[in-house]
């Protein structure tokens, strides 16, 4: 039975019971979720048979405000129990597709079923469980490949009808939110890799905790919990048991408000260390130059011991409660062992080494982090808001959505929000990376934490602070080291088993010496020298070190990795698939060529094209509307406009009937032989043809394309030079307009046209060749994003559901950051596979060494530090990559609107 399916079962009863009594209360008639906020497709066809992709209002944003000038401790009253989730994401549609194995399935969209829950670990085993209690489902697991996460329900359809088992789940999951929660907090004073692993512990063998998991890096715990088996405040109660303090964390907030104020070891570390120093140091004078008695320099030695192992010795203690054996227990037992054969310079020495590479190891943390947290405090404090007309400055958090605040030149903008007044130019390098100012008028999105360079704006806010982009991007950023790659799991299974492995080794160790003739103390010693080179210290700082700084250092350059799991992936990219629209196109379609028919004016055949299209909100209509307003052309009025899906529109100028759109909508009518190879000859170079005909007549084609993004052929370029062995585009397009773009950007290869679950295909396909990507924009392409081994989302600043469902997310519309973020993500996983061959490699050659008694104590002290401080400045170096000097943008080339996706 699997870890979760015993979890499980472990309040499952507790959890069908409870089902049980709500289901008395009668069926539901809306079974979208307890969170469904998404539009019950409302919408209208226009012509062309193009989608429109409406914005998701976000409902009224949480405004909680978590006083940060008081403890957070059992007593504290400020509501913990509302979870922390306020993503307001947009609910999909059930579905019903195949299960796969066989049979009959049904799919409900996680956040909705279950809202804040993203894995099948804790909240949704307690869910799986209830479910799979009741007669007729056979199996309840999660569902990934349609681009967002799915609880996927196998059932006998004869035993239970797709309706009552939508209404089942809906309530089922009602009443497992209500009960099971999950919880974030800040962990203030922690030291080291050892303590986060001790809260772990600890708070994992608590009764009614579910799942528990601290983030040392981000100093982060979070819990999945039965909120009817314990309090948050237990929760508390028990970390603090363990020396240290819990923070509940702000939104776009990396550190703590307290500054690491927690507990005593931040404050007092280095200044222990550095009195274990001096007292090591006056213990050696007095004996090597000094006639003294003996004790002299001992006791000098067994002070600095006591000073440098303080809080080493208080985590070791800890441990045993737990009885649990670590690095610190490791330390500690060789440092005693050595002062009780003698040896009181070497344990002291041991213990203040290992107590000095901690605080710098700590201090080194530290400053990755607050590299994240500057990113934060890019958002100013207060806001200037309209008040009819006045202007009161008010803190960020507390100015809601729809006020408008005004942003004076060389300030910058407070919260995220659509300019209503002002025209500037916005520097948002912190965000999208982008180097230059880029122009913004009214009706244009703005964020938080941007530069406005000209003149004054007025916004209207649309996001509350915590809500920003800034907010999420620095949350998410923070979180990252929470989902971790293969490394760090390698990493952290070696840790667990190795100190265990090694006190045993320890033990048994000189017993075999003794046996084999060697002296009792010489033997001691020499497992003391083993114990100090076995610890796995640097083995489990080694990789979190360099994931917080490589998604610190992409922040920074516009670039979203979502942690260790993603920038691992990334690394490994070999083949590279992109969408065309809004990815390698700018997705903006314009007028490029007007062919007027024999006898046929210019001005006629526009003017009449714009009269019926300006009846539609298409952009392809758009960009024939602005081109006879740019070339001031008269449209006259058009009326009675009727869309024939997928082909065009038909609609009256006067009294006379007017027709535009592809050769498809003529089909069976003899079309000129003139227009059919303008249409040809167009399309063949990658413009999207509309054919126009007024009363029978035909009046020509004209040819709209979409542009290509400047600098797209130099990224396409630039990425085979990286390494990348295949480049595709996937579009829904007709074929030939697809390999026209392909060609222009210098793609390998096209394939089109390809409906959304072709371009899943098509991906898998590609993914069973060499590792791919899929590069889109995060919204039509999600099933081929979730497909890839890695999604790519373009554009994130201004998309949520890019933020939500992208594995790395470029937060501009810049093509460029893709080279960077690979480049930056092949040298992050360089520099794991660093750490872990020094971490192992320096162990390896210690133990060996002890063994064989080639190296004393105090030698492999040194040698072991050395290795562990290593691995962290290793990593840190990642915190100074910038991206590479972009080369200059190409002139747009024309390119193609797809009919579909």
């Amino acid at each position: 039975m699997s870890e979760q399916k015993k979890s499980g079962t472990r309040f499952g009863q507790l959890t069908i019971k409870s089902v049980k009594t709500v289901q008395a209360h009668g069926n539901a008639v809306h079974v979208h979720g307890p969170s469904c906020s998404h539009d019950h497709d409302h919408g209208h066809d226009h012509a062309h048979a193009h989608g429109h992709d409406h914005g998701h209002e976000h409902g009224p944003g949480c405004s909680h405000d978590h006083d940060h000038g008081h403890e957070h401790g059992p007593g504290c009253s400020h509501g913990h129990d509302h979870g922390h989730d306020h993503s307001h994401r947009r609910i999909h549609p059930p579905g019903h597709r195949a299960a796969e194995g066989g049979g009959v399935a049904l799919q409900l969209d996680l956040e909705g079923t279950l809202p804040g829950e993203t894995d099948d670990q804790g909240r949704f085993a307690m869910l799986e469980a209830a479910l799979e209690a009741h007669r007729g489902i056979i199996d309840v697991h999660l569902r990934r490949d349609a681009g967002h996460a799915e609880v996927c329900i196998h059932y006998q359809p004869e035993l239970v009808s797709a309706t009552q088992l939508l209404s089942l789940a809906q309530r089922t999951g009602t009443v497992v939110a209500e009960r099971y929660k999950h919880f974030t907090w800040f962990v203030r004073g922690m030291a080291s890799a050892d303590a986060a692993t001790l809260i772990e512990h600890g708070v994992g063998k608590m009764n009614g905790i579910l799942t528990a998991s601290v983030a040392y890096a981000s100093e982060r715990l979070v819990i999945e919990y039965d909120s009817q088996a314990l309090t948050l405040h237990d929760v508390e109660a028990r970390v603090k048991s363990l020396g240290y303090a819990l923070e509940v964390p702000t939104a776009g907030h990396v550190c703590s408000h307290h500054a690491h104020g927690g507990g005593l070891a931040p404050k007092l570390e280095l200044p222990l260390v550095v009195v274990s120093g001096v007292l090591l140091a006056v213990g050696l004078a007095v004996e090597k130059l000094f006639t003294a008695p003996a004790w002299v320099p001992t006791a000098l030695w067994a002070v600095s011991m006591a000073s440098g192992g303080f809080f080493a010795i208080r985590g070791s203690v800890q441990s045993i409660r737990q009885l649990r054996i670590d690095i610190e227990t490791m330390m500690v037992v060789a440092a005693l062992g050595a002062a009780v054969l003698g040896a009181w310079f070497e344990g002291a020495f041991l213990l203040f080494l290992f107590s000095a590479g901690h605080a710098l190891e700590h201090r080194a943390m530290d400053r990755a982090r607050r590299s994240i947290e500057a990113l934060g405090k890019l958002r100013p404090e207060v806001a200037r808001v309209r008040r009819g007309n006045d202007l009161v400055e008010l803190p960020v958090a507390n100015v809601q959505r729809g006020e408008r605040v005004v942003v004076r030149p060389g300030d910058r903008i407070p919260l995220d929000g659509i300019i209503r007044e002002g025209k500037s130019s916005l520097d948002q390098a912190a965000i999208t990376g982008e180097s230059i100012p880029v122009a913004k008028k009214p009706g244009d999105e703005v964020f938080s934490g941007t530069i406005n360079c000209e003149a004054a704006l007025e916004v209207e806010v649309t996001r509350v602070s915590s809500e920003s982009v800034l907010a999420r991007v620095v949350d998410m950023v923070a979180q990252a080291e929470a989902q971790k790659g293969r490394r760090q799991r390698f990493a952290q299974r070696m840790e667990r088993t190795f100190a265990p492995l090694v006190m045993g080794t320890a033990v048994v160790f000189p017993v075999v010496l003794v046996l084999t003739g060697t002296p009792l103390q010489q033997a001691i010693l020499r497992a003391v020298a083993l114990l100090v080179a076995a610890s796995p210290c640097a083995l489990a700082i080694s990789t979190p070190s360099a994931v917080l700084s490589a998604v610190a250092a992409a922040a920074r350059g516009g670039v979203l990795i979502k942690g260790g799991l993603s920038l691992e992936l990334l690394g490994g990219i070999r083949a590279i698939a992109f969408d065309k629209t809004g990815t390698l196109t700018v997705g903006r379609p314009r007028l490029l060529t007007t062919t007027p028919a024999a006898g046929v004016s210019r001005e006629e055949l526009l003017g009449t094209a714009a009269a019926v299209e300006s009846l539609s909100a298409h952009p392809l209509a758009r960009a024939v509307v602005d081109a006879a307003t740019e070339q001031h052309i008269s449209a006259p009025a058009g009326r009675d406009l009727e869309a024939i899906h997928g082909k065009g529109i038909r609609a009256k100028v006067g009294e006379e009937p007017v027709e535009v759109g592809s050769l498809a909508l003529f089909e069976g009518e003899a079309v000129p032989e003139d227009i059919a190879a303008e249409v040809h000859k167009l399309e063949e170079a990658g413009q999207t043809t509309m054919v126009v005909r007024r009363a029978g007549r035909y009046l020509g084609v004209l040819g709209v394309a979409d542009t290509l993004r400047g600098g797209a052929r130099q990224v396409i370029q630039t990425l085979k030079e990286a390494g990348i062995e295949r480049t595709v585009m996937l579009s829904g397009d007709n074929a030939r307009v697809a390999r026209s773009i392909a060609a222009q950007v210098g793609l390998d290869e096209a394939r089109a046209p390809l409906m959304p679950a072709d371009k899943v295909t098509a991906v898998k396909e590609l993914g069973r060749e060499r590792a791919v990507a899929m590069v889109g924009d995060g919204v039509n392409d999600a099933p081929a994003l979730a497909a890839a081994a890695v999604g790519v989302a373009m554009g994130g600043a201004g998309s949520d559901a890019a933020l939500e469902t992208a594995d790395v997310v470029l937060m501009s519309d810049d093509l460029s950051r893709l080279p960077f973020a690979l480049e930056l993500a092949r040298k992050a996983t360089g520099v794991m596979r660093q750490n872990l061959v020094i971490a192992l490699g320096v162990s390896a050659v210690l133990i060996v060494a002890a063994v064989l008694g080639l190296t004393k104590i105090s030698q492999a002290v040194v040698l072991h530090e050395g290795s562990t401080l290593l691995v962290v400045f290793n990593g840190l170096r990642l915190l100074a990559f910038r991206p590479r000097t972009p080369a200059p943008a190409l002139e747009p080339t024309a390119g193609i609107q797809p009919t579909a996706g």
